[in-house]
């Protein structure tokens, strides 16, 4: 009986699996339109409404209509889109230097951490008038 409950949880699973997008595909997706600006070392905290986890690979923190994607220096591939992200700062702006611990949803145990790198920041491009 267990075992069967197991594999069909694992076939139930399986498609919504499957249909998650690679890293490299969630990230295009995410800046579809938008025209990369030169990388700067640190960005407001007060002006950061919200951040996205884009696994194994970079956070995208989003200020007002502006995207900025952090892709650490390391730590990286510990990354989990449903991490929560727990960053100690001294100031009102995260910086490269900073470290961000990255704590289980479930557990709520921390499972890792990350060592911020350059905020690329992402913007529309302007309309022509």
């Amino acid at each position: 009986m267990f075992k069967t409950l197991l594999l069909t949880a694992a076939l139930v699973a399986s498609p919504a699996l499957a249909a998650r997008d690679d890293p490299d595909t969630q990230l295009r997706k995410a800046l579809a339109g938008r025209i990369a600006g030169t990388p700067t070392d640190c960005i407001s905290l007060p002006n950061t409404q919200s951040s996205q986890i884009i696994p194994g690979r970079a956070i995208i923190y989003r200020s007002g209509s502006r995207l900025y994607v952090n892709e650490p220096r390391s730590g990286a591939k510990s990354l989990h889109d449903d991490d929560i992200l727990v960053t100690r700062v001294t100031g009102s702006q995260l910086c490269s230097i900073d470290t961000v611990n990255l704590i289980d949803r479930a557990s709520q145990v921390q499972h890792g951490f990350v060592i911020l790198g350059k905020f690329v920041p992402y913007s529309r491009p302007a309309k022509a008038n």
